[in-house]
């Protein structure tokens, strides 16, 4: 059993090995589907534009609204109403590097474009912040407008929708962990890494936004699957890594042939990291960020490195028919330790360094989305 349970563990780190190294490879190749390049701070071309390579600046014009007037925050986002007695988080730009300039966001002319159609954020709770965040930013900029939230008790079984009555405008959060199934058998849960078949709520979506990586690491209580089935065959555990390239590429799978003919636009999340260790960002080991009340200020990579499954998203985006673009959120979000709800989040998580405010580091995610929307990204 011992030399068995070995051997499997060499062929898992071989593989493991072989897929970073074919990602970096083909990252190297060819480039991505929607020209986003793999910046880290490596310095770009002459004349071409990053817009998620940059540093952050103080701005007393920031933040761009007060999360109090915001009916949609959740508690868990909600650190000023928890009590979180700084405000310097809030009062942070991201400047990106020459000659990018980042657009004004305006939230009524997206309203206007979005007219009549419908807005999907699909992924785990980090989508969530997202989406939160755009709808606290949308209204703010039409405060008066008349929406309508359905289930009306706001809970998230497994999606949950805002309408912006007048304006027509559908925007949506669809709960799913690993963009693939988990499907509840008599011997337990299993996750299926080559199927999908909950996609079908994604269809008629105008722009769909997905997120996935946060709870593939995930093990013990916490861990909402049993099993995990792949080429027909049912296991007990296998790499996350490996699980989580083979569950990317099935969904990559069903967005070509679903939505290659369509006008859909397609984004992918970046990424976006936690800091529960200090030693990520040049401090203590023993630290987190709890007490941080400022972001990192670097002009070269992150101390902590790239988030490795960051290189995996950028291979499979690189090789799909369907035009998506990444959101390269990770490496401005490394430089935030300062902006996590940490213990002013309601109780919820009780220390937090997962999760971000709102307002917050999120609303520039929203405004770089804006930039992309617009094509004012480069």
């Amino acid at each position: 059993m011992g030399i068995a349970m070995t051997r499997r563990a060499a062929i898992a780190a071989a593989i493991v090995a072989a897929l970073l190294a074919a990602c970096t490879a083909a990252a190297a190749a060819a480039a991505i589907t929607i020209s986003r390049k793999h910046h880290q701070h490596q310095k770009s071309a002459p004349g071409s534009c990053d817009m998620f390579a940059g540093s952050w600046v103080a701005d007393e014009a920031y933040p761009l609204y007060d999360s109090a007037s915001c009916p949609f925050v959740r508690a868990e986002f909600d650190c000023r109403r928890f009590g979180r007695p700084d405000t310097g988080y809030l009062r942070y730009r991201w400047l990106p590097s020459p000659p990018c300039s980042p657009p004004r966001f305006d939230g009524l002319a997206l309203l206007r474009m979005w007219s009549g159609k419908k807005v999907m954020f699909v992924g785990d709770s980090l989508a969530l912040n997202q989406y939160e965040s755009l709808l606290c930013m949308i209204h703010a900029a039409a405060p008066g407008a008349t929406t309508t939230v359905s289930p009306r008790s706001g809970k998230i079984s497994p999606s949950t929708t805002v309408t912006f009555e007048e304006y027509n405008v559908t925007l949506v959060y669809y709960l799913t962990h690993y963009l693939v199934d988990v499907v509840a058998g008599k011997a337990g849960r299993v996750l299926k890494l080559d199927q999908i078949d909950e996609a079908r709520n994604w269809l008629g979506a105008d722009v769909l936004v997905f997120d996935s990586w946060h709870w593939w690491p995930r093990s013990g209580p916490t861990q909402p699957w049993d099993y995990i089935e792949v080429d027909g065959k049912v296991v007990k555990d296998m790499d996350r890594t490996v699980a989580f390239t083979r569950a990317l590429k099935t969904w990559a799978g069903w967005v070509d042939v679903n939505l290659l003919q369509t006008n859909t636009q397609v984004f992918f999340q970046g990424i976006s990291p936690s800091h529960y260790k200090g030693q990520e960002w040049g401090a203590s080991p023993k630290k987190t960020c709890m007490g941080e009340t400022e972001p990192l200020n670097s002009t070269g990579p992150y101390p902590g490195g790239p988030i490795p499954q960051q290189e995996i998203i950028r291979t499979v985006l690189s090789g799909m028919a369907k035009p998506v673009y990444l959101l390269d959120f990770t490496f401005l979000s490394q430089l935030r330790k300062d902006a996590h709800p940490t213990k002013y989040d309601g109780g919820i998580f009780g220390q937090d360094c997962t999760h971000w405010c709102i307002a917050g580091l999120p609303d520039t995610w929203n405004i770089l989305f804006y930039a992309a929307l617009t094509g004012q990204d480069g």
